[in-house]
């Protein structure tokens, strides 16, 4: 399991997001949240879709950060 579990959390470290807003964002319950950050289940491809729209309702660039993570596009020390 993995790649976006890891990054969501990188992301919401790295921008002080916690779980909750993202689920409120989302629409959704905390404990999927938990359950992505935590690597006990990976999101489905549409459920990426939807950390990325309720990411960018918090913070655009945590949702940019997201997914250049989650796609692989960026190292964490590359300049973008």
């Amino acid at each position: 399991m993995g790649r976006a579990g890891k990054a969501l959390k990188q992301v919401l470290e790295t921008y002080d997001i916690n779980q909750n807003q993202l689920a409120v964002a989302m629409g959704l319950g905390r404990s999927s949240i938990n359950r992505w950050v935590n690597e006990n289940r990976d999101p489905a491809a549409d459920a990426v879709l939807e950390i990325v729209e309720g990411l960018e309702k918090i913070n655009e660039s945590a949702a940019k950060d997201f997914l250049n993570l989650y796609l692989g596009r960026f190292s964490q020390n590359d300049e973008q």
